[in-house]
């Protein structure tokens, strides 16, 4: 069974024609979220100031999708530069997830270019309590 598509009025737009996530069973998947600032599409200068901005834009999805920070179970990192910018994205992931044993599994891949102009996005997965 799949849900209808979530949109968070307080996350950035989509840069497509999609949702920001989708609930099936108590799975939750998020499409891929940047750093982009709500309303503005402003983008923060920095990966430090990136990597706070797209996992604000995650909390703001999960939350506007009935779904709590501590349900995050897996979450792919794009990153567009790793040798210039895994440090400070490993930095600030410590920050929101300092212990290890609780955080979610993370893959961390570099590619060349996202949509837009961003050195960071992410693709999430949740588990929601049943």
């Amino acid at each position: 069974m799949s849900g209808g598509g979530i949109q968070a009025g307080n996350a950035p737009k989509a840069v497509g024609s999609y949702p920001h996530a989708r609930r099936v069973g108590n799975l939750l998947f998020l499409s891929g979220i940047g750093p982009r600032t709500p309303g503005t599409d402003a983008i923060p200068d920095g990966i430090e100031a990136q990597s706070r901005a797209v996992l604000a834009n995650v909390r703001a999805v999960l939350e506007a999708s009935g779904a709590r920070w501590e349900d995050l179970v897996d979450v792919t990192v794009f990153l567009t530069d790793m040798a210039r910018d895994f440090s400070g994205w490993n930095a600030v992931w410590a920050e929101h997830f300092p212990d290890p044993a609780s955080a979610p599994c993370r893959t961390t891949v570099g590619i060349t270019a996202l949509p837009t102009p961003i050195s960071v996005e992410l693709k999430c997965i949740a588990a929601l309590p049943e």
